[in-house]
């Protein structure tokens, strides 16, 4: 009897150990998990919302206009998630609720048409911002609610933990996410 105990025992530790050494790495560099806290990303996101995050994408590529991501916050205690709208080198204005991208010099900007955001959704603010390579400006969708780059500049790459992959719940609302394309093209 002490044999089957000990046999027993010790195949759970096995199995114990090969599930922990295949699923740390996965959770660490591959995806995380991640709850949507507050209203900054309404009407796309939701508090509550659990989502994964694709931690793997930007070791080998950049962040893309209109990406979803999810970095660490300006004082580095807390996560955010918000929509990359700026890339590096380019330059954002905000005036009269207008939000303008120039890329190169300063004479050829183009409007962003967001149609994922609600459509009386204005982005408040007069600001012009030229960003360093490696900065990004992002925003949330529900401009009005979101502490984002507007208010405390750009951010950089490396406070990005990855983007938004899945929504996994609630269940009625599962879904994958793409970038989304912007009229005039960027």
């Amino acid at each position: 009897m002490k044999g089957v105990i000990k046999s027993f025992i010790l195949e759970t530790a096995e199995v114990f150990l090969i599930a922990l050494a295949i699923v740390l790495p996965i959770r660490y560099f591959l995806i995380q998990p991640f709850f949507v806290k507050g209203q900054s990303m309404e009407p796309n996101f939701y508090d509550g919302d659990y989502l994964i995050i694709d931690e793997l994408s930007y070791r080998f590529r950049a962040p893309e206009r209109g990406e979803v991501i999810v970095f660490k916050s300006p004082d580095l205690k807390s996560y955010y998630i918000k929509r990359v709208i700026g890339l590096p080198n380019e330059t954002i204005s905000l005036e009269d609720e207008v939000l303008t991208v120039f890329q190169g010099d300063q004479q050829n900007g183009k409007k962003i048409s967001e149609a994922y955001l609600a459509p009386d959704e204005k982005t408040q603010g007069n600001l012009k911002i030229t960003l360093k390579p490696n900065e990004y400006f992002v925003l949330g969708d529900n401009r009005h609610l979101s502490y984002d780059s507007r208010n405390w500049g750009p951010m950089s790459k490396d406070k990005i933990t990855g983007r938004v992959l899945l929504r996994l719940f609630p269940f009625n609302k599962a879904s994958a996410f793409s970038v989304p394309t912007y009229e005039p093209a960027l």
